[in-house]
């Protein structure tokens, strides 16, 4: 009977050493008889799991003994194919490779970290800033079109329409202008809408005119004589600070719609939507005075309106007027005036004596006349907001000029991110009326916030549309405000020692409350102008209406002081509030004294910069030496005062000597403090013994530079450091 063993001595058998076979053949034999045995246990298994027994082969089958119920066992510590492998390794002589122990590292070895300012990643955006692309949108645009537009997939669209509660269709299908705005807000773009002028019923409009010039040039005074009315003599300092809008029926029958503009300087976007919205522009002129920086300004925003200009020279009743003059300057800016081959129409008028007046409604309603101004007087209106303010009684009011269609009692309104339902509608005597038609100015009630001045107005089918177009539009415009925030932030470099000091700037916080809407943003924009490197104008709050409790508790908090400009005086509870809080107060009524104060504030605020001025000046006469090598230099003060406090400095023929400080100064026997003009002195300067006569003896002070406050004659106003 044949017997092996398997081990490190090889095989024996009874058979001799010559018929046995090698080691390396008995192991290729073992490994094919493991691996028979893995393909049977998993024919085995397959068989089990299609459900097989042993019984269904016959009994005389080789495989009967393969094929059991059992179930199938999988060891994973080891395989048979494994063993096998190491098997013939160790038989040919290969070595196995085995995992090591873990072994610490040396921390000598190893490298100090580097040590590297943190930088934060950049964000990535993967669409265009919302601040300078602008989308237009249009009633009945298609997916595919606003795809285009806004660069984005026709499937995003179309989950961003599920999301704002409208059933998904065909990308071709039509949308209404409301809900392709929602869309492009909801992917990051700004939008403009274009409405179309087409309609039933187009007919003739009254022109819109926009009165405009420099301060004090006699804007209001020209259209008190056009509607026979006194209101210049009613503003307060007797300047226009608000924009005001009037119906005059002219003596041809003729109505026009005028829009008194400030000419101040601050007012500069009053100005700009004056120009916005009106289709003639009249340049008014002192004859006295001639073209001004406001008089360029509205030049400028009727070139940017694309609007004609008529001039009016006024005050040509006065001995100083000279129109031709004015005429000259007028030519000389760019304006091609009709006198000189050109199309910009001058008349010469007299608010005072009311002289030219007819010359003007003739130039201005030819001028309507050459336009052809007609509107689209049906469908859903377009109206655009020159003024809002909040009333005590009647809530936020909106002063505004309807573009096209009709304005109705009762209907869903959108005003910029403001929403609400006409409540009523009055015109600029307070007059109830139902509607209101195109080139008509009203006022109009109902709405749930406060506008912006210079938002457009649009009507919606239902509430729920005007609910969730404002909730879009608050949403875009805080985001874009955060964002323009982060961008404008300047970067702060820390200083190096080798740069110095770095001067110190004061901030100075605000709360800003006015009558207006529109006067809020002119005194917010002219705070802002009064910004310098010493101090920063923080206009932390600002907002329309009376001061209240909320905005000295907020002042409070932030340490600001609180402006109140054409605003009632707080009551009695406030006022005492805002003392017990250390609130200052002030209340103005006209423009260039409240920037006069506000200006005064940031001078004294500010640090101010240090600077050596040179306080007098001594002229060495003689020279004394005494015991221990001791010198005297026997000087009269020749300019200024000489202090022993100050450092001095020797001058030898216009070159510095020495530069320190005095240790003794005396007059005649007396030690005296400082020196003036005319006198004689002796002085000593510590660790100095290079006298000569006439040298000159310079007494320095260290003096602070507080900034100025500057103001023009336009009312422009600047702080210079």
């Amino acid at each position: 009977m044949a017997w092996s063993a398997i081990g490190g001595k090889g095989i024996r058998s009874p058979l001799g050493r010559r018929a046995m076979l090698s080691s390396q053949e008995h192991l290729v034999r073992l490994t094919s008889k493991i691996n028979l045995d893995i393909a049977a246990r998993s024919v085995s298994a397959s068989s089990s799991r299609q459900g097989f027994t042993s019984g269904s082969l016959s009994p005389g089958s080789s495989h009967g003994n393969v094929l059991t119920k059992e179930s199938f066992i999988r060891y994973f510590h080891g395989t048979p194919a494994l063993y096998s492998r190491k098997a013939i390794d160790e038989a040919l002589g290969l070595k196995t490779e085995r995992k090591g122990k873990f072994k610490r590292r040396d921390k000598a070895q190893m490298k100090p970290p580097v040590e590297a300012k943190y930088v934060p990643p950049k964000l990535k955006q993967h669409m265009k800033s919302s601040l300078d692309k602008m989308v237009d949108i249009f009633e009945g645009m298609t997916i595919v079109e606003l795809a285009k537009r806004t660069g984005e997939s026709i499937s995003t669209l179309q989950d961003v329409l599920v999301n704002v509660g409208e059933k998904p269709g065909s990308e071709f299908d039509p949308l209404s202008i409301d809900v392709a705005e929602l869309i492009a807000m909801e992917v990051g773009v700004n939008v403009r809408r274009q409405h179309s002028n087409e309609g039933s019923q187009i007919l003739p409009r009254s022109p819109v005119v926009t009165v405009m010039g420099h301060v004090d040039h006699g804007k209001t005074s020209l259209l008190d004589a056009l509607r026979q009315t006194a209101v210049a003599a009613t503003e307060a300092g007797g300047i226009t600070q608000h924009l005001g809008a009037f119906v005059v029926g002219m003596t041809s029958g003729a109505s026009i719609t005028f829009l008194d503009t400030p000419g101040h300087a601050a007012f500069s976007a009053m100005r700009a939507r004056g120009a916005a919205v009106t289709d003639i522009i009249v340049l008014v002129v002192a004859a006295d005075d001639g073209v001004m920086p406001q008089t360029l300004e509205a030049m400028s925003h009727a070139k940017s309106a694309n609007v004609p200009i008529v001039v009016a020279i006024n005050k040509c009743d006065k001995p100083a007027a000279d129109p031709e003059r004015v005429k000259v300057q007028l030519a000389s800016e760019g304006l091609q005036l009709e006198e000189m081959g050109g199309d910009v129409q001058v008349v010469e008028v007299s608010a005072v004596k009311k002289t030219g007046l007819d010359d003007l409604e003739e130039c201005l309603l030819l001028q309507a006349e050459l336009m052809n101004l007609k509107a689209r007087v049906d469908g859903p209106a377009q109206a655009y907001v020159v003024e809002a303010k909040l009333d005590k009684g009647r809530g936020p009011l909106a002063t505004a000029i309807v573009k096209a269609g009709t304005l109705v009692t009762g209907q869903h309104i959108v005003v910029g991110s403001e929403w609400g339902r006409i409540r009523a509608i009055r015109d600029m005597v307070r007059k109830l009326a139902q509607q209101a038609t195109p080139a008509m100015p009203v006022v109009l009630e109902g709405l749930k916030g406060l506008p912006r001045a210079g938002d457009d107005i649009v009507v919606v089918e239902t509430e729920e549309r005007a609910r969730m177009l404002s909730a879009g539009r608050k949403k875009k415009f805080e985001k874009d405000r955060l964002r323009q925030i982060m961008e404008d932030r300047p970067v702060v470099e820390e200083p190096s020692e080798e740069d110095g000091p770095v001067a110190v700037r004061v901030e100075m916080p605000i709360v800003v409350k006015a009558d207006v809407q529109g006067t809020v943003q002119a005194v917010t924009d002219a705070l802002k102008t009064l910004n310098s490197p010493q101090v920063f104008v923080n206009v932390v709050h600002v907002g329309v209406g009376p001061i209240s409790q909320s905005d000295i508790d907020l002042a409070q908090a932030c340490g600001a002081c609180i402006i109140g400009f054409n605003v009632k005086t707080p009551p009695g509870s406030v006022s005492l509030a805002a003392t017990k809080s250390d609130v200052k107060i002030m209340l103005h009524r006209v423009i260039y004294r409240l920037l006069e104060d506000v200006g005064n504030m940031i001078v004294e605020k500010a640090p101010g910069t240090s600077e050596t001025h040179v306080a007098g000046e001594a002229e060495v006469l003689s020279i004394f030496e005494l015991k221990g090598d001791m010198k005297i230099a026997g000087c009269k003060v020749i300019d200024g005062r000489v202090s022993r406090a100050s450092t001095m400095r020797l001058l030898r023929s216009g070159e510095v000597v020495f530069e320190g400080c005095c240790s003794s100064l005396k007059r005649e026997t007396q030690d005296v403090d400082s020196v003036r003009e005319g006198s004689e002195c002796g002085m000593v300067l510590r660790d100095c013994q290079d006298y000569r006569v006439g040298d000159v003896i310079q007494c320095l002070e260290q003096v602070i530079r507080k900034p100025k406050f500057v103001s023009s004659q336009s009312g422009a106003v600047r702080i210079e450091c």
